[in-house]
């Protein structure tokens, strides 16, 4: 069997590298067979501004920039962050599976002839073409002017006013986050092999995933699989000794793949130690001690928050037309429109803070999910259709079918549903991991990752933890405190004996 899975990982490296550089080359030649046609402007070159640096930020500006020369259009494109994290590697870089820093993407080497400004955008007034900007330091915010804006702020955790949540509890959104949460637990390994009392190591080794969802799932099968892996290397730490539990509200996990794979998901999850608690929710976490709907109460150091998404409250500082939701309004070709469906000239949004219809569903009202797989075709939809505007042409409408939905529960285990068909275990593991390396944006990226996966049959896995990257100015602080003390009763301080040491020279 591992021989089976071991040829079954390589043949998944050589087919994504494969298709990587199939896609390459065909994006290769698509630019070089595109005709250059002119944009209609009055004289003056448009501005474009983008907002966020996310999917939607990085695949309609290089759609832009593919389509247009720095003469038909001036593009920006504004985030704190330098660069565009793909979140559904997050998983595998918590279990250290992935490299964090291949999970990113800088968007100045990938944005060309593209202005990168690092900042938090808080307000847009869209009727005067206006953004303000706030830098990541200490300087003022400031204002840019513009012509077209496109809306790509994304979601941020949907959080709820629970008891010590803000305090105790960290996300699973971000790459920094991911690398937290196994330096984290990696560390909690450690200080648990090195206490002996009972209650505190039963705590450190409690680890409570909020939200059965893709996002916490795959978080916890991910990270799961690490820690019990980690515990070979403990004399003191077995396997079973380690407590991970789900806490979802709803009757059942991965409500996307339906209740067969849902169900075969947490099978395989109970089978492994994992405690599932359905309909159930987070009550308190004050100082750390968990309290259920249910009644029960235990204590957990690690609690990790992965209960839904929402729109970017930043949009509420907007003049813009937003839903019940507080997302951008949208028609079907991404352009910004009125409650009353008219046009908002010059405002484009999508992703996870916009409203498009999905035009696929049999419900008028319907609008397409909050997935990275909507996320990377509306931006490239959104930069073709802004190009077809400023060209004097009609925009198209976006529609995509979801052809599949994969997860993966941890090393060579999965479900997927793939155009109606189910699969699980190592070949649904396989086809998660193919389908999302081909997803990941830059050819560099995707050999990056599979030479991570592909050295990983090689060698054992790396459970080394970096947890001191969280307050990397400790040790120094702590030996600027020491020098600091006050010297023993006649003893001169080393700084002190020195400079009577060259006082005394200086005399001879």
């Amino acid at each position: 069997m591992a021989s089976f899975l071991r040829s079954l990982a390589v043949s998944s490296s050589v087919a994504a590298l494969a298709g990587a550089g199939a896609l390459a080359a065909k994006s290769l030649q698509a630019r070089g067979e595109e005709s250059v046609r002119p944009v209609l402007h009055g004289g003056r070159t448009p501005r474009i501004l983008v907002a966020g640096g996310g999917y939607i930020g990085l695949y309609t500006a290089t759609t832009l920039r593919k389509h247009l020369g720095r003469q038909d259009a001036e593009i920006a494109v504004v985030d704190p962050r330098p660069y565009m994290t793909y979140q559904p590697f997050l998983p595998e870089a918590a279990a250290g599976s992935i490299e964090p820093r291949h999970v990113v993407t800088s968007l100045r080497r990938e944005l060309k002839g593209t202005s990168v400004l690092t900042g938090s955008i808080t307000e847009i007034r869209h009727a005067e073409r206006k953004a303000v900007i706030q830098p990541v330091n200490d300087d003022p915010a400031y204002e840019v002017t513009y012509d077209h804006l496109v809306v790509g702020l994304g979601s941020v955790a949907r959080t709820l006013p629970i008891p010590g949540l803000a305090e105790n509890a960290i996300g699973f959104k971000h790459i920094e986050e991911a690398t937290a949460l196994r330096n984290r637990v990696l560390n909690k390994l450690a200080e648990a092999a090195s206490t002996w009392d009972a209650e505190k190591r039963r705590r450190m080794l409690t680890f409570v995933f909020v939200g059965g969802g893709f996002a916490g799932i795959e978080a916890i099968g991910e990270v799961e699989d690490m820690a019990r892996t980690a515990t070979k290397e403990y004399d003191s730490i077995e396997a079973e000794d380690l407590r991970f539990v789900v806490v979802e509200g709803a009757g059942r996990i991965l409500p996307e793949l339906g209740e067969e794979l849902g169900g075969y998901a947490i099978e395989q999850l109970r089978e492994r130690g994992v405690e599932i608690h359905l309909n159930t929710f987070l009550n308190s976490c004050v100082d750390g001690v968990v309290e259920l709907s249910t009644g029960e109460k235990f204590e957990a150091d690690t609690i990790v928050w992965t209960a839904g998404v929402k729109a970017n409250p930043v949009l509420a500082n907007t003049d813009l037309p937003l839903d019940a939701r507080g997302r951008v309004r949208t028609n079907a070709s991404l352009q910004v429109v009125n409650e009353d469906g008219t046009v908002v000239e010059g405002a484009w949004a999508a992703g996870d803070n916009a409203a498009v219809p999905d035009l696929t569903s049999s419900d008028p009202a319907a609008t397409t999910a909050p997935t990275a797989q909507h996320a990377v075709r509306q931006g490239k939809q959104l930069g073709e259709n802004l190009a077809r505007v400023l060209r004097g042409e009609e925009p198209e409408e976006y529609r995509h079918e979801n052809i599949g939905t994969v997860a993966s529960l941890g090393l060579y285990k999965g479900v997927a549903q793939i155009m109606g068909f189910k699969f699980r275990g190592p070949l649904a593991w396989f086809m998660h991991r193919s389908y999302h390396v081909l997803a990941m944006p830059s050819f560099e990226r995707k050999v990056r990752i599979l030479a991570d996966w592909t050295e990983a049959l090689f060698f054992r896995r790396e459970l080394v933890s970096l947890g001191a990257l969280q307050n990397p100015r400790a040790a120094w602080e702590a030996a600027a405190a020491s020098d600091n003390r006050p010297a023993a009763p006649g003893v001169a301080p080393a700084a002190a004996g020195a400079k009577i040491a060259d006082a005394d020279a200086a005399k001879k």
